[in-house]
C-alpha cells in the first residue's frame, strides 16, 4: 500500500470519494484548493498530555491547542459565516479545541447546530482524544458530522507506553493516573472508533511521534487502526521546544526530525493509508492548509453583525459558483498530473530516487518565489513516478526585507537530504549558494502543475527524456 493519502482515491466507493473530495485534511488533492476554519469553542480538556501546553500562544506558532481567542457558540457561528463570505473556497468547519471537543459537548454541539442552520454547505468535523467519543455517536449522526479525528499515541494494553505520555485522565467524575489511566483511555478510544466506523463516520487518527517513547511502537498503532476500520493515519512529529513549556520539552525530549518522521511513515505505510500533508493546525486556524489567516478574522471583524446580515455576506450561491470554478480547474490539473503518482516500489527502474522540494502558494501549482517561502512540499521522485512525502517548515523567509538578513543556513538544514528545488523564481545568489551545497534550484517549471513537473524535473536531473512513457 502506498503512503500517499491521495493514492487510489479513484478506486474508493463513491460515497467515500464524495465525503473526502473537498475536505482538505482527508484528501491530499483537495488541500491545494479548499480551505478550513477551526473555531475555538472547547477550552476544557479531560486528559493531560506531556506534549501539550494550552496556555502557550504565539501567532506564528501552528500547533494543536494553540489559540488567541476563545469563542461562544454564537460568536463561532458568526465567524464561520463572515469568513465563509470572504473565503469562498472554505469547505470545512472543525472544532479542534483548544481543549477537547467532547469534553465540552454543550458548546460543541450548539455550535454545530447553528452552523448547520446558517451554513448548510459546510462539512462538519471535530477532533477529540477519544475518551468520551463512544457516548456521543448519536449526536454525531444527528448533526451529520461524518469526519472525526482521534489522537491515539499507543495501543499498548499494559498501559506502559501510555503512562509515559498521559499523567492523568478525568472520566466519570474521577481522576485516574498512570497505567490505569492509559488503559481506560485506550479502551474508550478503540470502542469509540469502532462505533464510528460502524456508522459510516470517517476516522482520521493522529499519532504524535515522540522519539524514545512511542517511535518504535507506532507501526503497531497503524495495524490496530486498520483492523478497526480507521480511514487515515497521520504521524505528527512532536513539536518540543523549551519555550512551549510542555513537560516533554522541559524534560529535554527533542522535537522529532524530518528523517525520523519519514522512517516511521515508511514503517506504518505498509499497513495503513497515511496522511502526509498535515500542518498540525492551531485551534483557530483559517484558510488553506499551510497558511493561517486566523489573525485577519478576530471578533472585531464581525462584532455587531446580525445573523441576517451575515447570511447575505455568506452568499451561498456565490460560494457554490466559486467552488464550481475550483472543480473545473482541478479537472484540468488532474489531467496534467495523470499517471505520475506511484507506489514507492514503482518509482524507479533501478531503485534510485531523489527528494524534490517544491515552493507553492496553493492550487497545486509551482507558484511561490523562493525568497518568500515558509514551507516546502517534499516529494520522492524516480524515473517512473513520484510520491508526496510531507511538508517541511522553515524558521523565516529567505528575503527578510531590506533591513533583515538572508537566513539560508536554516533552509539548508531542513533540506539537507534534498537534491532538487522547484520554485517560481529564485535569485542568482541563493541559487549559487544552494548549488554549492549540492542542491539544484530550477525555476523553469514556474506556474506549472506540481506533480507532473516533479517527474519531468527528476528525469532532467537523471539526464533522461522528460516525456518518456509512465508505465
Amino acid at each position: 500500500m502506498s503512503c500517499s493519502s491521495s493514492h487510489n482515491e479513484a478506486f474508493m466507493p463513491d460515497d467515500i470519494k464524495e465525503k473526502i473530495h473537498s475536505h482538505p485534511c482527508y484528501s491530499e488533492g483537495a488541500h491545494h484548493h479548499y480551505a478550513r476554519i477551526h473555531v475555538a469553542v472547547a477550552p476544557a480538556c479531560n486528559i493531560q498530555c506531556n506534549y501539550c501546553n494550552r496556555k502557550y500562544d504565539c501567532s506564528n506558532e501552528s500547533r494543536p491547542g494553540v489559540t488567541s481567542e476563545r469563542l461562544s457558540p454564537e460568536e463561532a457561528a458568526k465567524k464561520v459565516m463572515f469568513v465563509g463570505g470572504e473565503v469562498q473556497r472554505m469547505s470545512v468547519l472543525g472544532i479542534a479545541g483548544p481543549g477537547d471537543a467532547l469534553a465540552n459537548p454543550g458548546k460543541t454541539f450548539e455550535t454545530f447546530a447553528l452552523v448547520r442552520k446558517f451554513a448548510p454547505d459546510l462539512k462538519l468535523c471535530l477532533s477529540t482524544n477519544g475518551l468520551e467519543l463512544a457516548g456521543y455517536i448519536d449526536e454525531l449522526v444527528e448533526y451529520n458530522i461524518d469526519h472525526v479525528t482521534v489522537t491515539i499515541n499507543s495501543v499498548d494494553e499494559s498501559g506502559e507506553i501510555g503512562s509515559l505520555i498521559y499523567p492523568w485522565i478525568f472520566h466519570n467524575n474521577k481522576r485516574y493516573y498512570g497505567k490505569e489511566a492509559a488503559k481506560i483511555l485506550l479502551e474508550r478510544q478503540l470502542e469509540g472508533m469502532r462505533l464510528c466506523a460502524e456508522k459510516g463516520i470517517l476516522i482520521k487518527a493522529n499519532s504524535v511521534l515522540i522519539p524514545g517513547i512511542n517511535d518504535k511502537h507506532l507501526p503497531e498503532v497503524s495495524k490496530k487502526l486498520k483492523e478497526i476500520g480507521v480511514f487515515l493515519h497521520n504521524i505528527m512529529p512532536i513539536l518540543s521546544e523549551p519555550e512551549f513549556g510542555t513537560k516533554f520539552a522541559l524534560d529535554g525530549i527533542p522535537s522529532a526530525t524530518d528523517q525520523q518522521q519519514m522512517e516511521v511513515q515508511e514503517a506504518c505505510g505498509m499497513d495503513m493509508k497515511l496522511m502526509q500533508h498535515c500542518r498540525q493546525c492551531r485551534a483557530d486556524a483559517v484558510g488553506l492548509i499551510g497558511e493561517d489567516r486566523g489573525a485577519e478574522f478576530t471578533k472585531d471583524t464581525f462584532a455587531g453583525l446580525s445573523f441576517d446580515e451575515l447570511q447575505i455576506k455568506y452568499d451561498l450561491e456565490a460560494r457554490q459558483a466559486a467552488q464550481a470554478k475550483i472543480e473545473e480547474f482541478r479537472f484540468f490539473l488532474d489531467q496534467a498530473n495523470e499517471r505520475v503518482r506511484k507506489e514507492k516500489a514503482e518509482l524507479s527502474s533501478d531503485g534510485h530516487t531523489i527528494l524534490v522540494a517544491v515552493t507553492t502558494a496553493g492550487e497545486g501549482m509551482i507558484n511561490q518565489h523562493f525568497g518568500s517561502v515558509r514551507e516546502f512540499l517534499i516529494y520522492e521522485a524516480g524515473d517512473r513516478g513520484i510520491r508526496f512525502i510531507h511538508h517541511r517548515k522553515v524558521e523565516a523567509e529567505y528575503c527578510a526585507g531590506p533591513d533583515g538578513t538572508n537566513p539560508l543556513q536554516p533552509i539548508l538544514d531542513r533540506l539537507k537530504d534534498v537534491k532538487l528545488i522547484l520554485t517560481a523564481k529564485i535569485g542568482g545568489c541563493p541559487q549559487n549558494d544552494l548549488a554549492a551545497a549540492g542542491i539544484v534550484a530550477d525555476q523553469s517549471y514556474a506556474y506549472q502543475p506540481i506533480e507532473a513537473s516533479v517527474l519531468k524535473a527528476a528525469r532532467k536531473y537523471f539526464n533522461l527524456p522528460e516525456e518518456m512513457e509512465v508505465n
